[in-house]
């Protein structure tokens, strides 16, 4: 089986290089051209030439546009990497009889509410982002290809930049931080979501009934105010001298950004874990995990 990995070196991307690794060949890329091949997904010839090189069975990608409040300004980019992009690999998946494997967000809800979204819910996007996510699903659905779209939200790795590296650096310097206590999702680990990527491509490759949209995420849910307080909490617990002394709940309108952000980013997960026998742990798993690997850094 030869496996084409795009978006390698992000959070899921760097991931699924190690939970693919057992399945077959992977040619993983990021946007760099690599003997002849580019997963640059801002160029479109490029893109489906290194498609039409390769012949992969299964097209796995993990790369995308992710910055939110670009978006806004940059929504012709977005546009062109989360949506029109997606639409050539779909197009040269069905061309080839491939797998694609593609990750996109809550961003396509518009966030009211306190009940989780599922899969069949309507679909009304609040920021240009989520109108890029969304567009990338539809182009993939419009080509008849056979697929798993992952949606997912609050994703972290243990490598890079995320919330909790930044809430343990702020925590180290002042005394107060004040985290946004309206917003509810489930953080979901990075290296989730590549083992249930991989557990779910080897059932579908021979069952195709099995192609669609699923969510996916860590089960349970909290506030990135609850989330802040879980990780310095955590922090303490394991000796690191940290100055801060309070953390305050506020409310988003008291932090505003260019992009507007959902307040509800609960994602229902049965459908995911009916099809596939999966059992998805509590967040705060995932994340005391990573937290152990960056604390003994």
């Amino acid at each position: 089986m030869k496996i084409l990995l795009l978006g390698k070196n992000g959070q899921v991307g760097w991931e699924l290089q190690r939970s693919l690794a057992p399945l077959g060949e992977v040619i993983a890329l990021d946007r760099c051209s690599t003997g002849g091949l580019s997963g640059d997904l801002s160029n479109l010839d490029s893109l489906r030439a290194t498609i039409r090189k390769v012949q992969p069975n299964i097209i796995v990608n993990a790369a995308a546009y992710t910055q939110v409040d670009k978006a806004e300004s940059e929504n012709e980019l977005a546009s062109l990497v989360n949506g029109l992009a997606i639409g050539v690999i779909a197009q040269e998946a069905k061309f080839l009889d491939s797998w694609l494997i593609h990750y996109s967000t809550d961003y396509v809800f518009d966030g009211q509410g306190t009940t989780p979204w599922s899969e069949t819910d309507a679909v009304a996007p609040v920021n240009q982002y989520g109108v890029s996510k969304l567009a990338g699903e539809q182009a993939i659905r419009e080509t008849g290809c056979k697929h798993l779209i992952f949606r997912t939200s609050w994703v972290y790795g243990a490598r890079g930049n995320n919330f909790a590296k930044t809430m343990l650096r702020l925590a180290r310097e002042r005394d107060t931080l004040n985290v946004i206590a309206d917003q509810f999702g489930a953080p979901t680990g990075a290296d989730l979501i590549a083992d249930v990527t991989a557990l779910a491509m080897r059932q579908s490759f021979t069952r195709p009934q099995l192609s669609g949209l699923y969510h996916l995420a860590a089960a349970g849910e909290v506030s990135w105010h609850g989330y802040a307080k879980h990780i310095i909490d955590f922090a303490n617990t394991q000796g690191e001298e940290l100055c801060v002394r309070a953390v305050n709940p506020i409310e988003s309108s008291a932090y505003p950004t260019p992009a507007r952000r959902p307040l509800n980013s609960r994602l229902s997960t049965r459908k995911l874990r009916d099809t596939f026998s999966i059992h998805l742990p509590e967040w705060q798993s995932g994340v005391t995990r990573m937290l152990m690997e960056v604390l003994n850094k």
